[in-house]
């Protein structure tokens, strides 16, 4: 037998060891991830970490966009506060509402918008698309100025948590962070599998060439947009717990400033990896927090673009994508 025969023998066994090396990792970083999140509420106070939770899944939603499907939105703050807007409204003018029923209408409410955003700006490309998407989000910061169910420029406050499936009360912030954790567990597992099946395979190839991805036979823009929706409906699921945990929806998330937060949070920790959004978020949401109780709370925004300046320039993958480099380079 040749030595050509015998490498084409073994390629097939090389896959299955990779696709079952690759499986490993995946259940044992879930359950690393699983095992953190159940201890970390008794090391941290919980309405922090559901804080972070919330803008983790949020940025991983940006990611999904940008990272795997190379658009970048400069409106996902429109998502984030729609699931935002009605779940607190629904809520707050229907006591006998179930939260989990408050968050899937929220969700679809993004979900909905997401459709409509995707369908007037995903023929466009490059900074044409972010351009349009952040005029059509600016928009909708208009309307919820003016829409009187929002509270206007003072929000929605005294939203209820109210209970779970009907009996856990999710007032106490330890059942309310543990709610949390599961729908970030879920938000992320769905990210994860799809940039890991073959419409994620179609994703990345549009975003390295998309001509050659439309020269062999895909409906680009339906996949963009498909991707867009999903992203979308992500966001507003984030906003939409945020919502619960915080009890309020406010301006703060429509406005283009959260836009650019989640830009940067991604960017910092990693685009196009799973880890790197959750990384990027939890950075800026820990160094916001600890700056504004210290004599440079005014600076914080200034702090921030400096940090991330530095990080571009020392390591352009970001935190989590410069370490996988190191990895491979080490161990590989």
């Amino acid at each position: 037998m040749t030595q050509s025969q015998h490498e084409a023998i073994a390629a097939p066994s090389m896959v299955v060891e990779r696709q079952r090396r690759a499986k490993q990792r995946r259940t044992l970083f879930y359950l690393a991830l699983i095992a953190v999140g159940l201890v970390a509420p008794f090391l941290a106070y919980p309405v922090f970490l559901m804080k972070i939770l919330c803008f983790a899944l949020f940025a991983c939603a940006f990611n999904l966009l940008l990272g795997y499907a190379g658009l970048l939105s400069f409106g996902h703050a429109a998502f984030l506060a729609s699931g935002g807007y009605v779940t607190g409204y629904l809520l707050a003018s229907y006591p006998g509402l179930t939260p989990e029923l408050g968050i899937i209408a929220g969700t679809l409410s993004a979900t909905l918008l997401g459709v409509l955003f995707g369908v007037l700006s995903i023929r466009r490309q490059g900074i044409y698309f972010a351009m349009v998407t952040l005029a059509l989000a600016q928009l909708m910061f208009f309307v919820y100025i003016q829409a009187p169910f929002t509270g206007g420029e003072d929000g929605l406050h005294g939203v209820p948590r109210g209970e779970l499936l009907g009996f856990i009360n999710l007032s106490n912030n330890m059942a309310m962070y543990y709610f949390v954790f599961a729908i970030f567990l879920f938000g992320f597992a769905l990210i994860q599998r799809t940039v890991n099946s073959p419409f994620g395979q179609v994703l990345k190839a549009i975003r390295e060439n998309e001509p050659r991805a439309v020269s062999l036979g895909y409906n680009v823009d339906a996949y963009k947009l498909l991707a867009f929706v999903l992203s979308a409906a992500i966001a507003g699921l984030a906003g939409s717990t945020k919502t619960v945990v915080f009890q309020l929806a406010s301006l703060t998330d429509a406005h283009w400033h959260m836009s650019g937060e989640v830009i940067l949070m991604t960017l910092l920790g990693g685009v196009g990896t799973l880890l790197g959004p959750v990384m990027g978020a939890s950075l800026v949401v820990s160094l916001q927090h600890l700056l504004a109780q210290s004599p440079l709370g005014n600076w914080v925004s200034v702090i921030l673009g400096i940090i991330f300046v530095v990080c571009v320039l020392s390591f352009r993958s970001g935190i989590v994508g410069e370490l996988a480099k190191m990895y491979r380079k080490n161990f590989k």
